[in-house]
């Protein structure tokens, strides 16, 4: 089965924890939290693969104590025999994508009993995002003891699965860029907030920091009023009336084809 291109959702707006936790050491953690709130996943783990054939494990959070051997075995060797491979080599854009619904058939005899049997995994749901020549593979795993996804989960995590690709790959694409400095760059570039003045910018992106009207004042030497003032005429500009629209049209941005260059 060919993924399919999956289309930014406004209920993206909910992993924000995640989104704001991009390139600080605690992204793993806040991720794992997020994906369990949302979508009761009980682990996760990224891989980055490569056209050229190499592959890595990036990323091991959650509740499967042999995450980190999972990792290490299928970067070594079994990711040449993943029966998602053809389907994520196969994409074509940059467009997040999700990978076909979990069956036990679908793996081999030795691939099934250690990466499920004997790690106690008894379902997965995975997707995926291509930026340039590296593909951010994320998977999202059950054990025995939560069950398998029910279809709510399934359903949320078809709806968080874009914006969770495109927030993983920014992660490790700028680990060591400060989140304000990817914001800036975000809101210089990409419309609508490129058309925000540059002191409205300012305010927004403290906003999304997790700064308070208060803080930000404080912060740019301005009076309160004059801050109230900047975020509302950014919302006016913007066709905005709250905070969580605000972080609905960031997480679109990053999880837009375009979003990650």
């Amino acid at each position: 089965m060919r993924p399919h291109a999956m289309a930014p959702h406004p209920a993206a707006g909910d992993i924000t924890p995640a989104v704001l936790a991009i390139g600080r050491p605690d992204f793993p953690n806040v991720l794992i939290d997020t994906l369990r709130r949302q979508a009761g996943v009980g682990h996760c783990m990224v891989f980055a693969l490569t056209r050229t054939g190499a592959a890595r494990c990036l990323l091991d959070a959650g509740n499967i104590p042999t995450g980190s051997d999972l990792g290490a075995a299928y970067a070594g060797q079994f990711h040449e025999s993943d029966p998602n491979r053809d389907a994520l080599f196969e994409a074509e854009s940059e467009a997040p994508i999700m990978l076909p619904s979990f069956a036990p058939r679908m793996y081999g005899a030795r691939y099934r009993k250690i990466f499920f049997k004997d790690s106690d995994i008894v379902d997965k749901c995975a997707t995926a995002i291509w930026t340039g020549d590296t593909c951010f593979y994320v998977n999202f795993y059950r054990i025995t003891s939560q069950g398998r996804f029910g279809d709510a989960e399934r359903h949320r995590l078809q709806a968080i699965g874009p914006a969770i690709g495109a927030s993983v790959a920014r992660h490790f694409q700028q680990a060591a860029t400060p989140p304000d400095q990817n914001l800036a760059a975000l809101f210089a570039t990409r419309a609508p907030l490129s058309a925000l003045t540059p002191r409205e910018q300012e305010v927004c992106r403290r906003i999304l920091l997790g700064l308070s009207s208060e803080a930000i004042s404080q912060e740019l030497g301005i009076s309160l009023h004059s801050t109230l003032t900047y975020r509302k005429r950014a919302y006016q500009r913007l066709g905005i009336s709250a905070q969580n629209e605000l972080f609905g049209i960031v997480l679109r941005l990053l999880a837009g084809p375009h979003g990650l260059n």
